[in-house]
């Protein structure tokens, strides 16, 4: 199993003393799967996190065995200061109760930003009231405080609507002081995301990189040399990789995104688990 670069009381000192000693700074932790914390001027979101050994137990007798490839990060009932959450769809690597029911307990502040169209699902998931969850569809806006959430459409592996047209798959693009974060959730390619993407003026975007492979009998995401694409395309200053090194059965070198970013000279970031990634105020 691959170690954590920093995990447990470790992390958790990085965090605190990034955000105490440099909140004008946008701070970016990858926790592993698609998940990640980020934190600026005092407000901290984490998005996505999979912080659980859920699947590996669920899948253990099965064809299909979720063997975890890189130790856990942090216990989420560990995060007691985060403002907002974000699930982009229902699968549990995006949207796990063991997960999640500690970090509420710890956060009970927190507010979590979800697909419309799930709402439903999300509330039986978690056993939470059904107007509890924050919702968005594509093309809306919503604000948890001085942070901004903007909804954008996912492909997994289309873009799936319910009967009131409402996306089942999302990406956010969070706005955060000065900064401003795109997180695609589980995507393929979609024509005119780019497009949609550019007015956002983005510092980072998080992109999947475990690519399509029918054998793997899962929805798919970026391959590597398609999330360099998308970055450069939307004009990105950084792109970070992530849904890769969780899974054995799922997962993709970095190498070829790597390789990609380099031929279109798009600056990027590649991460171990429990890394940090810090953009100072005269880079934004």
């Amino acid at each position: 199993m691959k170690p954590a670069k920093q995990k447990g009381e470790q992390l958790l000192s990085d965090i605190r003393q990034a955000r105490a000693n440099h909140p004008d700074c946008l701070h970016i932790w990858w926790l592993g799967q698609s998940g990640f914390l980020a934190c600026a001027e005092g407000q901290s979101v984490l998005f996505d996190p999979y912080l659980s050994d859920s699947l590996t137990r669920k899948y253990a007798a099965t064809d299909k065995p979720h063997d975890r490839m890189t130790e856990l990060a942090i216990e989420p009932g560990k995060l007691d200061f985060i403002d907002g959450v974000t699930s982009t769809h229902n699968h549990t690597d995006h949207l796990d109760a063991e997960t999640l029911k500690p970090l509420f307990e710890a956060s009970p502040d927190a507010k979590l930003i979800i697909p419309e169209a799930n709402r439903s699902f999300v509330a039986e998931r978690l056993g939470v009231a059904e107007d509890w969850p924050v919702g968005l569809n594509d093309g809306q806006e919503v604000s948890i405080g001085d942070v901004r959430f903007v909804g954008m459409p996912a492909a997994h592996n289309e873009v799936d609507r319910d009967k009131q047209g409402r996306c089942l798959y999302m990406g956010y693009v969070l706005h955060i002081g000065k900064w401003s974060i795109y997180h695609s959730g589980d995507t393929r390619p979609i024509n005119g995301l780019a497009n949609l993407l550019k007015p956002h003026a983005l510092d980072v975007a998080l992109l999947p990189i475990n690519g399509m492979l029918e054998e793997r009998r899962v929805s798919g995401n970026l391959w590597g040399q398609e999330a360099a694409a998308l970055a450069h395309n939307a004009g990105c200053k950084c792109v970070i990789p992530c849904h890769y090194d969780m899974f054995t059965f799922n997962t993709e070198s970095p190498q070829a995104f790597i390789e990609a970013c380099e031929r279109r000279n798009q600056n990027y970031r590649v991460l171990e688990v429990g890394e940090r990634f810090s953009l100072h105020a005269d880079q934004s």
